[in-house]
């Protein structure tokens, strides 16, 4: 038997979990609220609520697992990409832990983590896969061979989508975290309604700073006709909004798709959690004949429960690290 503590403290999110031989017993996360008046997360605040939440959050996930501390076989930790200091203090706390009861430490890559996600419930896709990864920070399509061999075969050059998502609700002035509302909005809205440009890029590479520009000049030039625009067109304008996102990362998967000959098709991230993302997904994959994997909500954004499965993996492959080892603010797979 194979008891694995997975720590999650990348960015604002504190998250522990528990995995008893590929299984996820407990997965507990402690939310952040104090970034919601500042429109983003203020790094210096999210190190100092890592520190609060930690210890706490870590004896939940072993209460709720029913295990003893003592019963844990190695603890993993996200090492990175990340914000430093929040890295730091899971970093810092995983290594107490493992250094006091003499067992392995496990450094997990958080982007990794996202992935191998699929592999905690059933189904999970075979391998080689193609697993779009979107989150906040990073957008990516990933070649998958096996649980660490990986190969990024398309990225964005500049902004990820989902701060595109979260800078756009900043432009129509919802609160953060804005990419969710902008899902919410769009279910009601027609995402015939206004027309975003798509960029030109060649390859599998993504880009999304132009199309924020765009939306960023359309309300404003709106608005300055009838100051009342956004107030009367909210729905219909996420609904444009997304859609337009939502096509350029599929499109750009289904050439991917189309080019390497894989028909296991994954996506990964907190912009996972985005309903228009997940039904285009499961419609184009139903239109195209690929076996479509969709993780549960609670494993698109961050958490521990990722971080333990990849543990897991890697507890088995015997990659431990010394008590040397440092976060990683980037740490490409």
């Amino acid at each position: 038997m194979a008891i694995i503590l997975g720590i999650e403290s990348s960015c604002d999110e504190t998250s522990a979990a528990i995995c008893i031989d590929g299984k996820i017993h407990s997965n507990i996360i402690a939310d952040q609220a104090i970034h919601a008046k500042y429109g983003g997360v203020v790094p210096e605040l999210a190190s100092r609520a890592h520190q609060q939440h930690i210890i706490p959050t870590v004896e939940e996930a072993i209460q709720q697992a029913k295990i003893h501390k003592n019963s844990i076989d190695a603890v993993a930790f996200t090492r990175g990409p990340g914000l430093l200091g929040s890295l730091l203090v899971g970093t810092s706390f995983a290594k107490a832990f493992a250094l006091g009861r003499g067992i392995p430490l496990v450094a997990v890559n958080h982007m990794q983590a996202h992935i191998l996600a699929h592999f905690i419930d059933e189904p999970k896709p075979a391998f080689p896969f193609l697993c779009l990864t979107v989150s906040g920070g990073h957008t990516q399509i990933v070649l998958v061979r096996d649980y660490f061999d990986m190969e990024i075969v398309g990225q964005t050059l500049d902004d990820a989508a989902g701060e595109a998502f979260d800078k756009t609700a900043k432009i129509l002035g919802l609160p953060y975290p804005g990419g969710p509302l902008i899902d919410r909005h769009a279910r009601e809205g027609d995402a015939t309604r206004f027309a975003f440009p798509e960029p030109q890029i060649s390859g599998f590479d993504f880009s999304f700073s132009g199309l924020k520009t765009s939306i960023m000049y359309f309300v404003q030039r709106e608005t300055k006709a009838n100051p009342d625009f956004v107030t009367n067109n909210l729905a219909d304008i996420c609904a444009s909004v997304q859609e337009r996102i939502v096509t350029i990362l599929l499109n750009k998967l289904q050439k991917a798709a189309s080019t390497f000959g894989i028909d296991q098709i994954a996506i990964a991230g907190g912009v996972s959690a985005n309903s228009g993302l997940r039904d285009s997904l499961r419609a184009m994959g139903q239109q195209a004949g690929w076996s479509v994997f969709v993780p549960r909500f609670e494993y698109c954004t961050d958490n521990a429960a990722m971080i333990a499965i990849a543990g897991y993996h890697k507890f088995l492959a015997g990659q431990f690290e010394s008590q040397d080892v440092a976060p990683l603010a980037r740490w490409a797979p």
